[in-house]
């Protein structure tokens, strides 16, 4: 009897673990993309309250595409109800980005926006993608 509450209670743990596995791991992204800038191979995660602080995490190339524009790129990203967190690219290269938007005051986040942006400099309003909303299951 003593053996079997022991399998169970190992099975138990085995497969909880396993959702939680589940649950942090990477998810893909479609294409975000806009005139001269595109945000390619792209994968988010929900990071668990323990870690990150319950981050949004997510990664992938943000491309300027535009190469003879000469106009820089950029990732938006925000979490709740706070501000976008810009994160530049560099003009006629790709370069790869893996980052954490999280809320100091909560424990985690349950919701994140992203877009990709061309900046057009100050006489011309930004070109973004369309924006791309992430709820926690």
């Amino acid at each position: 009897m003593r053996k079997l509450a022991t399998a169970a209670v190992a099975a138990g743990l085995f497969l909880g673990g396993m959702g939680v596995a589940a649950a942090d791991s990477w998810h893909g992204v479609a294409l975000f993309k806009t005139t001269g800038a595109r945000f390619t191979d792209a994968k988010y995660k929900w990071e668990p309250v323990e870690r990150q602080q319950g981050a949004f995490h997510i990664k992938g190339n943000l491309n300027d595409v535009g190469l003879n524009d000469d106009h820089n790129v950029y990732l938006q990203v925000k979490v709740h109800g706070y501000g976008w967190n810009r994160f530049d690219g560099v003009q006629k290269k790709s370069v790869w980005l893996d980052k954490l938007v999280h809320d100091g005051a909560a424990r985690y986040v349950n919701t994140a926006e992203v877009r990709v942006c061309q900046n057009r400099g100050s006489l011309h309003p930004d070109n973004c993608s369309p924006t791309k909303h992430f709820q926690r299951d």
